[in-house]
Order: structure tokens, then sequence, then C-alpha cells
């Protein structure tokens, strides 16, 4: 009888555990990543800063998306609540996490398109008399099943 009524404890336990082992992490997948950068362009310098973006940051981008070392960018606007929020951000869309191991293959697009290191520091330098990065955060896309 006592060896009934464990045979019948060990299954219960084994089957009550059952749907919460079953459940774990299959209700979604893990997508994309997202690079997301805030920046707080001053006033009067929105369209001097969009002609960068359409005369070298789309092209760049559209290289690595090419190359297959980004899946997709985008460009937003924002109407900030303070004035020490974003007005712009961008975001940069990689297929996983591991496409963060090849910045040496996008340096080198970078480099082939704009120049080397220090004239590309050069000109982040003079964008920044009207151009402030407030910071950057990767976000995951979840695919629910």
């Amino acid at each position: 009888m006592n060896r009934i009524i464990q045979l019948l404890l060990v299954l219960s336990a084994f089957v009550l555990s059952l749907p919460a082992h079953a459940q774990l992490g299959t209700t979604y997948n893990e997508g994309p990543v997202t690079e997301v950068t805030y920046l707080k362009i001053e006033y009067g310098h929105f369209d001097e800063y969009v002609d960068w973006l359409n005369s070298t940051w789309k092209p760049l981008n559209e290289a690595k998306k090419k190359k297959g070392l980004i899946v997709d960018y985008k460009v937003f606007t924002a109407r900030p609540k303070k004035p020490q929020e974003p007005n712009v951000m961008f975001m940069i869309t990689y297929k996983y996490m591991a496409a963060f191991d090849r910045r040496t293959e996008e340096n080198a697009v970078a480099v082939e398109m704009i120049g080397s290191a220090k004239e590309q520091d050069k000109a982040r330098i003079a964008r920044s008399d009207y151009r402030k990065r407030l910071g950057t955060e990767l976000i995951r896309e979840i695919i629910l099943k």
C-alpha cells in the first residue's frame, strides 16, 4: 500500500509539472534586435541634419543592407515634452544579436563610402555643434505564437 501511495505521489508531482515545463519558452520566439539612438537636434538645424541623413547616413545603411549586415533602418521625429528629450530617433535593425559581431565589416563599408575613421570623427565633431546624442539602447522584438 505504501508503494502505491509513493508511486501516486511521484506521478502526480510529474503530471502537475508538465504544463509549466511545456510552456517554458514556447509562448514566443526571439526576433530581430534593433539599436535605437536618441538625438536632440538644435532648433534651426533640422534641415541641415536631414541633408546629412540623405547624403551620407542613408546610402551607408543601404550598402549595409545590401551586404546583409543589417535588416532595415528608420528615422523618426518626435515632439518632446521636455527640452532634454530627443526630437529625432533612428533605428537600425539586425537579424539577431550575433550580427553585432560583424562591426568590423560594417566599419569597412563606412571607410569605403565615407572615408577613414579620422575623417568620420572630424565630421561627427562638426555635427556635434547642433546635434547631441542622448543615448542608445538595444531592443528585441518578441514574436508571439
